[in-house]
Formats: C-alpha cells, structure tokens, sequence
C-alpha cells in the first residue's frame, strides 16, 4: 500500500511512520511544512528505509498536495494546529490549516481516486462532560477555536463521503502522551522543566479531568482504523486512565524527583472544559482495539526518554510564551 501521512515529522505522526516501516512493507510518503513543533530528528529511525519518502509542504498549498497525492493509496491526516493557548492568542493558522487544509487535502483525495482517507481528531470537540463518556453519535460542542476548527475540519471530511462517495474515516482520541512530544504540551512541559530544576504552572485549581492515551496505543487504533474501519464511521481512541491536572502533576513530581514547592497556581485560562472522556466500545468491538500500555509503565517511560535526550528538548516557539499545565 502507497500512504501518505501529513504531519508524520510531529509527534503523534511520526510515531505511527516509524511503526509502520517498522511492521509492514508499506510505500509511506510523509507530507509535512516543518513548522515548529515537527522535527525531522523525530523520522531519522526510518529516513533511510527504501519505503520512505518526505516532502516538505504545506497542506493549504494545492499544487504541492495535489503532487504528493498522486499514485497514493489512502491518506492518514495528522497534520494540525493543535495547542489550545496558541488558538486563543490567534485563531487564523488553526483555521486555515485545519479547515482549509483539510478540504485542500480532500479534494486532492478526490481528483487522484484515493481508497481510503483517515481523517485524526481530538476528543475536544464534544466539549466539557461532566459524567460518563462521550459516543461517536454525540452533538459536537467546542469550547475554543482550537476545537471548533477540528470539528469542522471533521464534518468537513464526513461530508466528503456523504456528498462525493469519498472513503473516509474518521478518529477521535483523548490525551496523547509519549517520547517527542514537543514541550509545549503538558507532559514534556512540565518534564523538562522539572527535569532543569525550574518551577512549573499549574492552571487553576488542578481539578480538570483528562483520560491519558500513550501516542503507541494511539498510532495502533489509528492504523486498525486505516486496515479495517467501516466508512463514513467515527473511530474513538482511549487510553483508559483518567486523572486531574494536579493527580498527573504529582506523578510527575515524584517521577522527576521534585516536591510542591515547584509548583505554583495560576489563573485558569479561558474557556477551560473541565472534563473529557470517550467511550470506546465501537473500536473495541468491531476492530479489537485495546489499550496495552499501562499509564504508569508509559509515564515512567516518557520521563526516563526526556532524561536520557536532553539534545532534543527546545523551548516552545513564538510569542505565546509560557503554557501552564492545562491540558
């Protein structure tokens, strides 16, 4: 199968190239603009694996798409503006990337006649529940422009399949954490920081709730979704572990040999959901996905990688500075 995968240099996309060549014989095409948080460090394992090939673009940049497309099999869309505080310092690169490269990527699916289009979302887009879990069926209710700009980015691809007979599927997964995740995020933020001895932010009272998925057990269920998915189907993509701000930021402490006192309280930001979860029994049942990284083994992991590769950690980019712990 000839893949292509925007966004493979970033985290989560880079983590599923590397399994792939790793597994199977695949042609995997990555497609990513390397803006500041994808890294071509983070492809170095298979740069030189005869089915790997990279190209430098930009998803909203029709004639680059249109040329990687070309001859692919099916597409696997990571590619996205994805940090809550940089949406609401600017909401313009969330939707023209998310949206407009979204539809960009689409139609380009369409023109070359593309098996399959795997579209990767966030639980985000449900919004705030404050018991139980969310179902693929439940109304979208986005909370920031981050959000809003991956529930149209969704819709948009759904209705790619209901109007142009496209074969989409589409993902949603919870918390993702791992190796090479860039330290704008809380994990690796509060990691690195702690790991250099510095104090770290901890958004409001600690108390929002979020479920924590290792990007390994992400990357598995996203592939079932590519081998086996049903089309025009909503995949969710849990990790099973749910805990608040502060319970993850004591795990951390003790992981990064740190007490309280490096922690300091500061306002809560704007429009902050105070819990997320997602039911994940349609994955579960149709395409026997389950997670297989118990959340404390994959946080002892994360910390002991960011310890052992200090050459790779860089400090968030830009002008929306610090991100406290808010994930």
């Amino acid at each position: 199968m000839r893949i292509l995968v925007t966004g493979g240099a970033g985290f989560i996309g880079s983590e599923f190239v590397r399994g792939l060549l790793a597994r199977r014989t695949d042609r995997v095409t990555v497609l990513d603009a390397l803006t500041y948080s994808g890294n071509l460090a983070n492809l170095a394992p298979v740069a030189n694996l005869p089915g790997f090939h990279f190209v430098r673009a930009d998803i909203r940049d029709a004639d680059a798409v249109g040329r990687a497309m070309a001859g692919q099999d099916a597409v696997v869309h990571f590619a996205a503006e994805s940090h809550v505080d940089r949406s609401i310092a600017s909401a313009t690169p969330f939707v023209t990337t998310n949206v407009l490269g979204t539809q960009v990527l689409l139609d380009a699916a369409l023109a070359h006649g593309v098996g399959r289009f795997v579209h990767v979302s966030t639980d985000e887009v449900y919004g705030s529940i404050d018991a139980g879990a969310w179902s693929e069926d439940q109304p979208l209710d986005p909370s920031s422009p981050y959000s809003a700009s991956k529930a149209g980015s969704d819709l948009l691809a759904l209705a790619y399949h209901r109007t142009h007979g496209l074969d989409v599927v589409v993902t949603r997964c919870s918390n993702n954490y791992g190796p090479y995740q860039y330290s704008e995020k809380l994990i690796p933020l509060f990691v690195t920081r702690l790991l250099r001895g510095e104090q770290v932010p901890l958004y409001g009272d600690g108390g929002n709730v979020r479920e924590w998925l290792h990007v390994a057990d992400h990357c598995q269920g996203v592939e079932l979704a590519l081998d086996k998915g049903r089309s025009g189907q909503i995949y969710h993509i849990g990790g099973g572990t749910e805990l608040t701000n502060r319970e993850l930021v004591g795990r951390l402490l003790v992981a990064c040999g740190r007490d309280w006192d490096a922690v300091r309280q500061v306002p809560d930001r704007k429009g902050h959901d105070r819990r997320y979860a997602l039911a994940v029994d349609r994955i579960r049942d149709e395409l026997g996905y389950a997670p297989r990284i118990p959340f404390d083994e994959g946080l002892a992991g994360t910390v002991a990688w960011y310890r052992d590769n200090p050459g790779w950690w860089r400090p968030p980019a830009g002008a929306a500075g610090e991100h406290p712990a808010g994930a």
